[in-house]
């Protein structure tokens, strides 16, 4: 048994349609060439061994590099090649009559043209409702927020003061903050850690 087929059965991927299935297809892997049934569908091929479910391969659209009709040893055959990132590896095919294999070679090449123009990755979603989400994540967000009044622009008065040093031409030395629990740089005479922090002056 394979992750894509169980009992000679292909396991049906979501949005995933069977277009064709083809008994008798040669694998040319070898030299003797391995009898097996060849599955066309809209994302993918899969072929696999009529003795043995286990020599198998699918491969999806997305990774083919190209679908040619070529002259063999074995005579005409379809050679399908991945791409470089997919392993980059050679795969020939031969049915007969030689009509049949013309067939399957059109069949591939349209269905690889189309599920490039809209790739199908198994995740059906729809973009109508995205807009209402998202204004009604938007009103939740904004739900709990308070707005803070500064009539008379004191919030981060402080902080700017402290920052206008024009005197400081070197860093002072750090010294340890109990209230912190670490070392910082000496704050200036005036000002304490509480007051630098504050967003909201207290009165």
């Amino acid at each position: 048994m394979t992750y894509h087929l169980i009992q000679k059965q292909l396991k049906i991927l979501p949005l995933e349609q069977v277009v064709s299935n083809i008994h008798g297809v040669w694998n040319l892997s070898s030299d003797q060439g391995s009898l097996g049934t060849f599955i066309v569908t809209n994302i993918r091929f899969v072929w696999f061994a009529d003795i043995n479910e286990g020599f198998n391969i699918s491969l999806p659209y997305l990774q083919v590099d190209s679908i040619r009709l070529r002259d063999s040893k074995f005579g005409k055959a379809l050679v399908i090649k991945s791409t470089e990132r997919s392993g980059n590896f050679i795969l020939g095919f031969k049915v007969d009559p030689e009509e049949k294999l013309t067939i399957l070679h059109k069949e591939l090449t349209s269905l690889q043209t189309v599920f490039l123009s809209n790739p199908i990755f198994g995740v059906d979603y729809k973009w109508s409702g995205m807009k209402s989400n998202l204004n009604d994540n938007k009103k939740s967000l904004f739900d709990d927020l308070e707005v803070v009044e500064d009539p008379k622009n004191e919030i981060g008065n402080t902080l700017a003061a402290y920052l206008a040093d024009e005197d400081h031409m070197k860093d002072r030395l750090p010294v340890y903050s109990n209230e912190l629990g670490l070392a910082i740089e000496a704050i200036k005479e005036g000002f304490t850690i509480k007051k630098l922090w504050e967003v909201i002056p207290s009165n």
